[in-house]
C-alpha cells in the first residue's frame, strides 16, 4: 500500500490505529493551536484528542501528490463533552513533506476558519448573539 493509500485509510478511521510508521522519528507538527517537533508528541496529540473528544470524524475531500508534498483538504467534526455537547466542524487542508525514505517528515495544517471562529462553536448562544 502506498502512502496516499495509508493517509486515506487512516483519514477513513480517525483517531483508531493511525499508521505512525509512515511518520520521521522528529517529525515537525503545527497547527493553528499547537506546534512541536517528534513522533512521541504527535502520538500524545491524537490520544488526547481520542480520549477527550467524542463522536471524532475526519472527512477527507481531496488528497493529492506533487513532488515531495502531500496535499489534502478535509473536515474535522466532533463533540466536545460540554454539558450541551456541541458539535464543532473545522475545515482545513494538510500539506505533508516526505523525504527519501517516503516518511512525513513535516505535517502542517490550516484551517479555513479562525480560533476564534472554533470557540465561538463551543459556546453559539453566547458568542454567536454578541457578533450581531
Amino acid at each position: 500500500m502506498n502512502i496516499l493509500e495509508i493517509i486515506k485509510q487512516d483519514y477513513q478511521n480517525f483517531p483508531t490505529n493511525p499508521t505512525y510508521s509512515i511518520y520521521a522519528e522528529d517529525v515537525y507538527f503545527k497547527d493553528p493551536m499547537t506546534e512541536f517537533r517528534g513522533i512521541k508528541r504527535y502520538k500524545s496529540m491524537i490520544q488526547f484528542m481520542a480520549t477527550w473528544f467524542k463522536e471524532i470524524k475526519l472527512d477527507l475531500h481531496k488528497i493529492y501528490q506533487s513532488k515531495d508534498t502531500i496535499h489534502a483538504e478535509w473536515t474535522l467534526h466532533w463533540i466536545t463533552p460540554l454539558p450541551w455537547k456541541p458539535p464543532i466542524a473545522i475545515a482545513g487542508r494538510s500539506e505533508l513533506v516526505i523525504n527519501s525514505q517516503n516518511l512525513i517528515i513535516s505535517h502542517i495544517d490550516y484551517w479555513n476558519c479562525s480560533r476564534w471562529d472554533v470557540l465561538k462553536q463551543h459556546f453559539p448562544l453566547i458568542l454567536h448573539n454578541k457578533d450581531k
